[in-house]
């Protein structure tokens, strides 16, 4: 069980520091203010306090999110398949495309907001953002290297020695270090900045158009119960009815060995819909008319489907050719360029 030692990894994490937690807009990207919570957004969960973002810790992150060293044979890097003008996501691909071309199971989750989030993955697999680069670091289609390995490799480079001296006051490299610079880029990683966000904080001139009012109030009645907002996710796992895959993936089941878990998956977050198609865990739909469709006339009868896909006698969600346009509308107000476009994020 290769997640249960990634758990025994985590005990050795510690590096204390202080925790910033203000109320202020995000900063120009070509500013570094360290992490800066939204003030529409909840308290992060994850634990700052043990991982003060500082601009060499950020720095010495971003190299090594960029640095296609962390795999076997120096050709993928995080940012291959998680690519910021896709919303950090592998835009166009169905499963993710890994070393040698090798293909996954399932489609490349965005990296974005994970600060609020309390498990990764599209089973939940991991609990904390520290561990969470090891998986694709030595999942065998993914990166297919070791840990030891990479850190030989830093090792023998003297830029990483010097961004580690000047993240850490030392030139030791070690996995907790390396872990928790990873972190440090991924958790500014903020997608805060779209429309719904202006005019949810009443930024002068901000207002939804008539199209997207009406389908907002929509979302809010059909499908705000999972995509919570502001983050638009309840981080719950859940099976919404698109059947089972081409290889029966069990989702949640996976981890947890329960049967009421079998083919449950996480809740995505629904920012920035518009650079990361295509969509569900396996990719299967292409766009948003795909997605609402089926919720409206493609939900299937499948073990744990959701209750909330159950109602009065019938499945899926009782959506109208002009309710889905409206709906659509509304999810284009979550989109967020500055995101996107942040030369912070982008390799340097």
């Amino acid at each position: 069980m290769w997640r249960l030692w990634l758990m025994a990894l985590g005990l050795g994490f510690l590096l204390v520091s202080c925790r910033k937690n203000v109320d202020e807009p995000q900063p120009p990207a070509d500013d570094f203010a360290g992490f800066v919570k939204p003030a529409n957004f909840p308290a992060p969960v994850y634990k700052l306090e043990n991982n003060q973002v500082t601009k060499a810790g950020f720095e010495l992150g971003r190299a090594l999110f960029y640095d296609p060293a962390l795999s076997r044979n120096n050709t993928i890097s995080c940012g291959s398949c998680h690519i910021q003008g896709s919303a950090f996501t592998q835009h166009g691909h169905d499963v993710s495309h890994g070393i040698d071309d090798r293909l996954g199971t399932r489609n490349s989750p965005a990296i974005m907001n994970l600060a609020w989030m309390p498990s990764f993955f599209w089973d939940g697999g991991v609990f904390d953002l520290d561990l969470q680069p090891v998986v694709p670091i030595t999942n065998h289609v993914e990166m297919d290297e070791t840990v030891e390995n990479v850190i030989r490799k830093l090792q023998g480079m003297p830029k990483y020695r010097d961004l580690f001296k000047k993240a850490y006051n030392s030139e030791e490299i070690t996995t907790a270090r390396l872990m928790k610079a990873l972190s440090q880029f991924m958790i500014m990683c903020v997608s805060a900045n779209s429309k719904y966000d202006k005019v949810k904080r009443n930024e002068a001139g901000e207002t939804f158009t008539p199209e997207e009012q009406a389908g907002y109030a929509l979302f809010k009645q059909m499908c705000a119960d999972c995509h919570t907002e502001p983050l638009f996710t309840d981080n719950s796992f859940r099976n919404n009815g698109i059947g089972i895959g081409f290889n029966n993936d069990e989702g949640r089941a996976m981890i947890t060995f329960k049967p009421d878990d079998k083919y449950r998956f996480k809740v995505p977050s629904l920012r920035n819909l518009k650079y990361t198609a295509p969509y569900m865990h396996d990719g299967r739909i292409l766009n948003l008319n795909g997605v609402l469709n089926h919720y409206a006339a493609g939900v299937k009868q499948t073990p744990n489907l959701d209750p909330l896909l159950q109602k009065n006698g019938g499945l899926g969600l009782p959506l109208t050719e002009t309710g889905k346009q409206q709906i659509i509308a509304f999810l284009n107000t979550l989109n967020d360029t500055d995101f996107i476009n942040n030369r912070l994020l982008a390799e340097q």
